[in-house]
């Protein structure tokens, strides 16, 4: 009998309540003005975005998997180009590498974050890499002076994944505006989600950023002219009307999610969990991945407990039957192993209550004093 939810992974809702006053009534207006793709509520909200990140310019597209894409063939990424990227991510990160026709090369992360780990990469550098996408995982940034460093060392590309760390800080700057492109998925459960499928690219480069749109937009660079392949990867307008909206409050909500986080961490602390910890670096907390060798049974007991989890990612790309054969020896990616068998994302969301914090922490608690050989 499965137990009724005390604690969801995710609510949305409290988001909706918070825009929907002022969102309602254009949405109306988008409606009967046919504002439909593209438009002026995307432009609007590219124009606010890219203030808020810092950033000459923002390319809003269809999905996060596409910015992604459209940001590597910008780079000049093609055939036969290597592309070092970390083994542990969502596999959308690998995608693009194989739609420009290129060739992964899976890099091991760093113990304490997860993210790529450059000491793995000076291994694994060889003849024919031209970029490197650093994943910004769970909400922390990647490492961005190490891996400048090496990119301007090798002459490499920089395509930022900052999927899931919108307004993270490195540095002073926010994640996304340090490489050549920032890319970003607006997927509804991110910390900036859209009502559907979103993403965006940024970039300081005009001319890369003409052609981002441009190739966003069946490649067309005047009306009924296609200068070269393009895609069908437009923003909708009610994603750009929605997202503008909920820009105003990302910073609001950005704080709440810390404070969720040091809740946990202050009554997790006295326990055999590995916790996510800033390491110096910003952390703007989409996920709160915990490890434990006893992950599975740790999911188990909150669940029984009506209390939801979720696994981010329990197969590493190295190890998922699409890649197979970028990766000879699958054995040589330890961390990103650990992180596929012993992570354990926990509830995280605006809106969560201090109560339900306050029950996950307590039912972890009980899980590890009832537990032996923990």
């Amino acid at each position: 009998m499965t137990s009724p939810t005390r604690v969801p992974f995710v609510d949305l809702t409290f988001q909706w309540e918070a825009i929907k006053e002022n969102a309602l009534p254009e949405l109306t207006t988008l409606i009967e003005s046919s504002a439909f793709v593209l438009g002026p509520y995307v432009s609007r909200f590219e124009k606010n975005i890219a203030n808020y990140l810092g950033t000459g310019n923002a390319v809003g597209v269809n999905s996060g998997t596409s910015a992604l894409h459209l940001a590597l063939i910008a780079a000049g990424i093609g055939p036969g180009d290597k592309v070092l990227i970390p083994a542990m991510s969502f596999i959308a990160t690998a995608w693009p590498v194989l739609y420009v026709g290129g060739i992964p090369v899976f890099c091991d992360v760093e113990e304490a974050t997860g993210n790529i780990d450059m000491r793995d990469v000076e291994k694994r550098m060889e003849s024919g890499v031209k970029a490197i996408i650093p994943v910004h995982l769970y909400g922390q940034s990647s490492n961005m002076d190490l891996i400048l460093e090496f990119a301007k060392e090798h002459n490499l590309a920089v395509v930022e994944d900052a999927a899931q760390a919108i307004g993270a800080q490195y540095g002073g700057q926010t994640v996304g505006t340090l490489g050549h492109f920032g890319c970003f998925s607006f997927y509804p459960s991110k910390n900036l989600g859209a009502s559907g499928e979103a993403g965006l690219v940024i970039t300081n480069d005009n001319k890369g950023a003409d052609r981002l749109r441009s190739l966003r937009h069946h490649g067309q660079t005047a009306p009924n002219t296609h200068s070269e392949v393009g895609y069908n990867y437009r923003m909708d307008g009610m994603q750009g009307l929605i997202l503008d909206h909920k820009l105003d409050h990302i910073a609001q909500w950005t704080l709440f999610r810390k404070r969720i986080a040091r809740l946990y961490i202050e009554g997790l602390s006295s326990l055999p969990l590995e916790l996510p910890h800033p390491h110096g670096a910003d952390h703007v907390y989409h996920l709160f991945v915990v490890r434990t060798k006893m992950r599975d049974a740790l999911q188990r007991h909150l669940s029984d407990r009506g209390i939801q989890t979720g696994l981010h990612y329990p197969i590493s790309m190295h190890r998922q039957p699409a890649l197979a054969g970028y990766a000879p020896d699958l054995d040589s990616y330890p961390t990103a192993d650990r992180y596929a068998n012993e992570g354990l994302s926990l509830p995280i969301f605006f809106g969560m209550t201090d109560e339900q914090v306050q029950i996950v922490i307590d039912e972890i608690i009980k899980f590890f004093s009832t537990t032996k050989n923990t």
